[in-house]
C-alpha cells in the first residue's frame, strides 16, 4: 500500500497552537463575563443552587484606661438573620406566604421596623438576610427559639459581638459611642475616640460561603473562609478611677453653684499625660440617645472662653524670665486705670494699695498686672503666650478640637494687651490653658498633653500618644520658681483669695480665675462669667496639675469660692492615689505689700 503523506509537522504544530489559544480565549472571556459583567447574574445563581455567603464581623478593639481597666470592650452578641426561601415555606414544604406574621413577630420583640423586615424577609434572590444586629446573646437566642416554636421556620444565629462602655459615663465625652446598625447591619462611629480611631479599632470583618441543600449546609459542598482580622486595643493615659471620681466632684461643683458647665482636668506635671478629663454634663456613653446633642462632644477640648485671670500666671512668669519685675517689685495700685477708650477695674473697690508683685498675684489685681505688664516691648507678651501653646490645638487624638484664639501681632494694640494680660480678649481651651500652668510646674519646661499612651495614628494620619511627647522651654527655672512662690500666696488665708484650694499636709501652688463671658448672639459681655482654679501640688516638687472650670455660675461665687475647693479635693484624692507624701517644706511667705 501507499505510505500516505502526513504534511508538514511544522504547519501541523501551528495548527495545534490555534485550536488551544482560540479554546482559551472561548474560556477566558466566559470567565470575565461571570466574574465582571454579570456579577448579579452569579449571585442569582448562586443563591438558585444553595450558596450562602454569611459576615464574619471582626472583634472591635477595647479602649483601656492606663492599668488595663476597660473603658470600651466588645462584649458576646448574636446577628439573627433569615433564610427567604426556608421562611416562606409551610411544614410540608410548599410556598407560603409567611413574612407578614413572621415580621411582626420580629417587630414586636426586637424592636425594629416592620415594612423593613418583611421586605427582607420577602427576597427571592437570596437566602440570607440581616434580621437584627448586635442582640444581646439571651435574647437573640430566646427570640430564635419562640419562633420555632410558633411554627416558624428559617431564622438562624450567628457571632456579632456588642460594643459596650462598662463604667457608662466615665470618660463618655471622650470616648464617643457607635451609631445604630443600619439595614446592611453595618455600625458608624459618631464621636470622640471611636471615630477618630475608626480605622485602629474596627478591624476588617471576614466572610464565610457555603453551599445549603433543603436549608441546611452540606457537609461535603462548596465551603470558603476570610478570617475576619480583628481591631487594635487603643489605651489611653486616662486613670478610670480618677475619672470616675474628678466628674462627681465636677457635677457636684457646677450644680451647687447653679453653673450651666464644666471642666476638671488632672495632668501629670512631668510628662503632661492627662489622667482625668472630665465634662459636665456627660451622658451615659451607653444610652448617648438620652442625652442632649449638646452634651455629646467634648466641652473641654472644642468650647474656647477667655481665661481670666489663671493667665496672670502666664504674663507674670513671662515678666520675671525677662527680668523686668521680681516678686518683690513694688507697684502702686489705683482704684481704676485708664486703658484707651475704656478703663480696667479689679474685683473689689479700693483706693491706692501699695502691693508687691506678689501681692498682685495673691490678690488677683486686674490693675496691678497691667501696670507690671506694659513693661513689655513689642510682641514680647505674645510671643510667650505662644510658646505656652496659647492659639494652637493641642492635638491629643480628639476630633473637632479649637486652637482658640490668639490675636496676630498686626492687631496688637496696647489696649489689648492690656486686657489680655489678665486673661481677657484671648480664647483658650481647657485642655491648653492647664498645659500652659503645667509649664510653671514643670520648671519652666512646656510639656505636649497625651490622652494616648504609646502611639496611635488617627484616621486623618496623625500620629499621636506619649511617644510623640516634645517639650521646650518657655521661661528658666528660676523664673518658674519664684512664680511658684508667689502662687503659693494665692491659697494663704492671711494673704490670698483662694483659701479654699489648700490640701491637709501639703503646700499648694494655684491661681483663681473670673472672666466675662461673651454672648454669642450679641458678640458682647452678658454679664455672667467663667470661673476657674489651676493650681499644681506638692507646690516645691510638683506631682499633679489640676484645673477646674464653670461657665455661669449663678450663686455669685469666683474662682476661689466655686473652683478652689473643686481643686482642693480633687488634688487631694489625686495626691492619696498616687502615694505622693507630703514634702515637708513650708509654704512661701514672700510680702504682699509694702
Amino acid at each position: 500500500m501507499p505510505r500516505m503523506r502526513r504534511g508538514n509537522p511544522v504547519v501541523r504544530l501551528r495548527w495545534g497552537f490555534l485550536v488551544i489559544a482560540i479554546v482559551l480565549s472561548v474560556f477566558g472571556a466566559r470567565l470575565v463575563q461571570l466574574q465582571a459583567v454579570d456579577p448579579d447574574d452569579l449571585a442569582t445563581m448562586a443563591a438558585d443552587e444553595g450558596l450562602v455567603t454569611v459576615s464574619l464581623p471582626a472583634e472591635r478593639g477595647d479602649i483601656l484606661d492606663r492599668n488595663g481597666e476597660p473603658l470600651a470592650e466588645s462584649a458576646d452578641g448574636l446577628m439573627i438573620v433569615a433564610d427567604p426561601v426556608l421562611v416562606n415555606t409551610d411544614e410540608d414544604g410548599n410556598e407560603a406566604d409567611r413574612a407578614p406574621a413572621l415580621a411582626r413577630f420580629l417587630s414586636r420583640r426586637l424592636d425594629i421596623d416592620y415594612f423593613t423586615t418583611l421586605k427582607r424577609l420577602r427576597r427571592t434572590d437570596t437566602r440570607f438576610q440581616y434580621i437584627a444586629r448586635e442582640v444581646p446573646e439571651a435574647k437573640a437566642t430566646a427570640v430564635v427559639d419562640k419562633a420555632e416554636a410558633l411554627g416558624f421556620n428559617g431564622l438562624d444565629t450567628e457571632r456579632d459581638p456588642i460594643r459596650e462602655y462598662p463604667a457608662g459615663d466615665v470618660a463618655a465625652n471622650l470616648l464617643g459611642f457607635l451609631g445604630t446598625p443600619d439595614d446592611d447591619g453595618n455600625t458608624t462611629p459618631l464621636a470622640g475616640f471611636e471615630l477618630t480611631f475608626n480605622d485602629m479599632l474596627s478591624g476588617t470583618d471576614g466572610s464565610e460561603t457555603y453551599s445549603t441543600a433543603g436549608g441546611t449546609r452540606t457537609p461535603l459542598g462548596t465551603s470558603s473562609t476570610t478570617d475576619a482580622v480583628d481591631g487594635q486595643d487603643l489605651t489611653t493615659t486616662i486613670d478610670r478611677q480618677l475619672q470616675w471620681y474628678t466628674q462627681r466632684v465636677l457635677q457636684q461643683t457646677v450644680k451647687g453653684s447653679g453653673g450651666e458647665s464644666g471642666v476638671a482636668i488632672v495632668m501629670d506635671s512631668q510628662t503632661g499625660e492627662v489622667l482625668a478629663l472630665a465634662d459636665y454634663p456627660t451622658y451615659d456613653a451607653n444610652d448617648p440617645s438620652a442625652a442632649d446633642s449638646a452634651d455629646l462632644g467634648a466641652r473641654s477640648l472644642q468650647d474656647v472662653y477667655e481665661p481670666g485671670s489663671v493667665e496672670k500666671v502666664l504674663t507674670l512668669s513671662s515678666l520675671i524670665d525677662e527680668g523686668k519685675v521680681t516678686p518683690r517689685t513694688k507697684l502702686k495700685v489705683p482704684g481704676s486705670l485708664a486703658s484707651g477708650d475704656t478703663t480696667i477695674h479689679d474685683w473689689w473697690s479700693h483706693g491706692t494699695l501699695k502691693l508687691t508683685l506678689a501681692g498682685v498675684l495673691a490678690k488677683s489685681s486686674n490693675i496691678g498686672t497691667v501696670l507690671a505688664a506694659r513693661k513689655f516691648g513689642t510682641g514680647e507678651l505674645r510671643s510667650y503666650l505662644k510658646s505656652f501653646g496659647l492659639g494652637a490645638a493641642t492635638n491629643v487624638g480628639v476630633s473637632g478640637e479649637s486652637a482658640g484664639i490668639l490675636p496676630s501681632l498686626s492687631e496688637w494694640t496696647q489696649t489689648l494687651q492690656d486686657r489680655i494680660a489678665f486673661g481677657q480678649s484671648v480664647s483658650v481651651n481647657a485642655l491648653q490653658i492647664t498645659s500652659a500652668v503645667n509649664t510653671i510646674a514643670n520648671g519652666g519646661v512646656y510639656v505636649s498633653p497625651s490622652l494616648i499612651e504609646g502611639s496611635a495614628t488617627t484616621d486623618s494620619g496623625d500620629t499621636v500618644g506619649t511617644d510623640t511627647t516634645t517639650t521646650h522651654r518657655v521661661v528658666s527655672k528660676r523664673a518658674a520658681k519664684e512664680t511658684t512662690e508667689m502662687m503659693e500666696r494665692v491659697v494663704d488665708p492671711d494673704a490670698g483669695v483662694a483659701p479654699a484650694a489648700q490640701v491637709p499636709g501639703y503646700v499648694v501652688a494655684g491661681k483663681t480665675g473670673t472672666a466675662q463671658r461673651v454672648n454669642s448672639d450679641c458678640g458682647c459681655y452678658d454679664g455672667s462669667y467663667t470661673v476657674s482654679f489651676a493650681g499644681f501640688a506638692p507646690a516645691d516638687d510638683p506631682r499633679f496639675t489640676v484645673y477646674v472650670m464653670v461657665q455661669g455660675p449663678t450663686n455669685g461665687g469666683g474662682g476661689g469660692s466655686v473652683g478652689g475647693p473643686a481643686f482642693s479635693k480633687i488634688m487631694g484624692y489625686a495626691l492619696r492615689r498616687y502615694a505622693v507624701e507630703p514634702t515637708g517644706e513650708k509654704a512661701s511667705t514672700l510680702p504682699v505689700e509694702w
